[in-house]
């Protein structure tokens, strides 16, 4: 299974040399990974107690039956959960933006400057990412970018930094991230502690690689010209405004309604996104003789990046698979076996979990993190988790549920990522890595 997942990546990292579409490639990667794992011998595994249990209510079933009806359906409906967080996120921003709800705040941001608008766009996603959370915020923001600059190339690397610094504000945030939500949640954080502990480190994550672009990017960015047919309907200023207002509102309400209903985020997206939807359908309908069929909601659904929707399915579930089977859990017994005294063993420990979470999704190494130790609430190694978790998935496109995002929607390519951007994140992650190490040994 390993061994299949490493050709996989392989894969999916030279999509463009192979000419194969990396979304293809994960869902046969998810499949085969979930073959191999019913072919094997399931006394090795660490759900075989599990499946002993099933037999014994279950006699004539088979490890497969097993599978389908216990882990795998499990596993699907987490993923579900990312999934249709993600499509109606998407809607959502596609619905503001065919209304050009999103020029309130582009029309606002003069500057063409390179420099200036990298650190604007930067601060600007650190912060929303906290409030939002990163996979929601980089979304919105590359649909900003869009609007703000014509040359791709020039895009690909704000959209490079929309990763890191929706990662980076993700992280300090107890609702930031999927894995500061596990951690909040598991009792394992507190809101201010999270908060003071790991706020400079990630702030300085997002500091330095910008530092660096700003010696390097020189001259201004191309605004993209107005494609507006004179026929086509022009929305009217109150009704851009209140589509904006409620798609935002949309957003932020998801942590509101979660915190409220204790129920999943997806639901307050999707709930979000019919309350947007009616709204829209009782204003158009007071449009009469306008053509705003490009405005409807079902014209805005053929937008989104199905592709993307289906690759992020396919890697979730391979890296599923290895959670079920017990690699995952093996490569954290093996990394607490590292020769060291504490804390250095534990914040090595981290800082290696933090570099995996690039490859392999954070929220299993996290999970199975918070599995193997039994620190007390508040404990750095929890603290230090947050951040390395959180940020090192910045390091490669496809770890992090943000970076998958922006991947789809611009079609960055994987190994221009790896050229451009990878080292950036790296130097940003050690150095907010070391900041941390620092502020915990200096104050506490």
């Amino acid at each position: 299974m390993i061994v299949v997942f490493v050709i996989g990546y392989a894969c999916i990292a030279l999509e463009h040399p192979l000419h194969v579409n990396k979304s293809a490639t994960a869902l046969i990667l998810g499949t085969l990974m979930w073959v191999f794992f019913v072919l094997g011998d399931p006394s090795v595994t660490p759900v075989y107690d599990a499946f002993q249990n099933y037999l014994s209510s279950h006699p004539d079933s088979s490890f497969a039956s097993w599978i389908a009806h216990g882990p795998l359906l499990e596993h699907l409906g987490e993923v579900a959960e990312i999934l249709f967080f993600l499509l109606g996120a998407m809607t959502i921003v596609e619905i503001v933006d065919s209304h050009e709800g999103f020029r309130l705040i582009t029309d606002k941001i003069a500057t063409t400057k390179k420099t200036t608008l990298l650190w604007i766009i930067g601060i600007l996603t650190f912060f929303m990412s906290a409030v939002l959370d990163n996979l929601t915020t980089s979304i919105v923001m590359v649909a900003l970018l869009r609007k703000l600059i014509a040359n791709k190339n020039d895009r690909w690397f704000y959209a490079g930094i929309v990763i890191l610094a929706a990662n980076a504000g993700g992280a300090w945030s107890p609702i930031g991230d999927v894995t500061t939500i596990m951690l909040w949640i598991g009792g394992k954080i507190g809101v201010a502690t999270i908060i003071r502990m790991t706020f400079l480190p990630s702030l300085v994550s997002l500091i330095i690689p910008i530092l660096i672009l700003s010696f390097t990017m020189k001259g201004d960015v191309q605004r993209p010209a107005k494609m507006r047919n004179d026929a086509e309907f022009k929305v009217p200023d109150g009704q851009r405004t209140l589509i904006f207002c409620l798609g935002v509102g949309a957003l932020l309400f998801v942590p509101v309604f979660k915190t409220i209903t204790h129920l999943p985020p997806y639901l307050g997206m999707l709930g979000g996104l019919g309350v947007l939807w009616v709204t829209t359908e009782i204003l158009h309908r007071r449009l009469h003789g306008n053509d705003v069929s490009h405005l409807s909601v079902a014209s805005v659904l053929k937008k989104i990046d199905t592709p993307s929707i289906l690759f992020f399915l396919g890697i979730l579930m391979a890296v599923a698979a290895m959670q079920t089977c017990g690699q995952l859990s093996m490569l954290s017994q093996s990394l607490d076996k590292i020769p060291m005294e504490e804390p250095g063993k534990y914040y090595l420990i981290t800082g290696i979990i933090g570099i995996l979470s690039s490859v392999v999704d954070n929220v299993p190494l996290v999970a199975g993190a918070m599995g193997m130790y039994d620190f007390p609430m508040n404990h750095y190694f929890w603290e230090f988790l947050a951040y390395a978790a959180g940020t090192g998935g910045s390091i490669l496109i496809i770890g992090s549920a943000a970076g998958v995002a922006v991947m789809g929607m611009e079609k960055i390519d994987f190994i221009w990522y790896l050229k451009k951007v990878s080292l950036l994140a790296l130097v940003g992650y050690i150095a907010g890595c070391v900041v941390y190490i620092i502020q915990r040994s200096l104050f506490f």
